[in-house]
């Protein structure tokens, strides 16, 4: 994923209203869910989201395997 691609996709899932959850998943098989739009913030194709309970992840454009609404949104 190039970083302009990495950057457009958090940010319009972050601002999408109302926010739905979504899930990253990274190489490795990582995967987490963003639950919250003020815990990712993003910057020239890296990303920082904190997670519930003060854990960072941070990851970048080449970590990306994924960024997909979570599976309980029905929307095509």
């Amino acid at each position: 994923m190039t970083a302009e691609n990495f950057n457009n996709v958090l940010l319009s899932l972050r601002q999408r209203q109302p926010f739905q959850v979504f899930t990253v998943a990274l190489h490795g098989g990582e995967r987490f869910e963003v639950d919250f739009p003020a815990a990712l913030s993003i910057r020239e194709g890296v990303a920082v989201f904190i997670a519930p309970g003060g854990g960072l992840v941070i990851f970048d454009h080449d970590s990306v395997t994924q960024i997909a609404l979570a599976s309980s949104d029905t929307t095509p």
